[in-house]
């Protein structure tokens, strides 16, 4: 395995099927941008995507011969939230009846690497699909919701949608705003606001339901994925918050939905409450900001 030595914290994952000869370029092309996990067969990259993040699968078309064609047919339809690119390489020239199979698939990123414009191609490409994810668009998103806030509140929020492979508690994100835990939730309940415990449950729900998305993951995938112990403790976490089971939580709510109603139930209905609560700020002792006697 090659992988660009890059700090793992700070970019997305890309999983390869790719010629040998083909794999230090791509680490080359994708330093600062990606780390890659190099894989021998496409069954391997099924797997990959079904237990760990994965941001993007590059297959050569070389490497995807008859036999190969079923599973990157899986890697489309059970994964469509995954963009799955095939690359053209000098290690050997495929067929138009080998492209055609492929398209057949319903793989529609084609990047031929042939010239060094090819690379450039792949590399703004892979910046436009990897490296803006979710977690950063629903961190842009709700930044405009948080415009008129206190900036430490909108700290508080964009820290719920960062680092999700790591389990998350209220000790743990108090942790990284470097807050103890009880001025965290005191600040809450006397301004009025639900406790960071629901704000940390809803954001964990919106990357649940982004990952329901894929087919290919099935609810213990994804309870896994997530750090809960069990699939049972996952559909009860799910039922605590929702008073859904798992399977119709997955039904209903896509990640655009759960969003909705992140900001629908934690947000919009606290406004104002919002606007006079300062999370994050050390204080002298006894010193306290009041809420308007209309908020209590």
């Amino acid at each position: 395995m090659h992988t660009a030595r890059v700090s793992p914290r700070h970019i997305a994952p890309v999983a390869t099927v790719l010629d040998p000869a083909d794999r230090a370029e791509v680490d080359r092309v994708g330093a600062g941008l990606y780390r890659t996990v190099h894989r021998d067969t496409v069954e391997d990259v099924l797997h990959d995507l079904r237990v760990r993040r994965v941001s993007a699968v590059l297959l050569s078309a070389t490497r995807c011969c008859a036999t190969e064609l079923p599973r990157a047919m899986r890697v489309v339809h059970e994964f469509p939230r995954i963009p799955a690119f095939v690359l053209l390489t000098r290690s050997g020239t495929p067929t138009a009846a080998d492209l055609l199979a492929l398209g057949n698939c319903g793989i529609q990123h084609l990047v031929d690497v042939r010239t060094p414009d090819g690379w450039n191609r792949l590399r703004e490409t892979l910046a436009a699909d990897v490296a803006h994810e979710r977690d950063a668009e629903v961190a842009a998103e709700l930044a405009l919701d948080l415009q008129e806030t206190p900036v430490d509140f909108s700290r508080f929020v964009q820290a719920l949608f960062t680092d999700n492979e790591r389990p998350r508690t209220v000790r743990t994100l108090a942790a990284g705003l470097g807050v103890l835990p009880s001025t965290l939730m005191s600040r809450f309940f006397r301004a009025g606001l639900p406790a960071p415990k629901r704000y940390l449950a809803y954001a964990g729900l919106v990357r649940a339901a982004r990952m329901l998305e894929n087919p290919g993951l099935s609810i213990a995938d994804v309870a896994y994925r997530l750090n809960h112990s069990s699939p049972q403790s996952f559909g009860r976490h799910i039922f605590t918050f929702m008073k859904l089971s798992a399977g119709e939580f997955r039904r209903t709510h896509d990640g655009v939905r759960m969003m909705q109603r992140f900001r629908e139930e934690l947000i919009a209905p606290y406004r104002e409450r919002i606007a006079w609560v300062s999370p994050l700020i050390m204080r002298p002792r006894g010193m306290r900001p009041k809420l308007p006697a209309a908020l209590h």
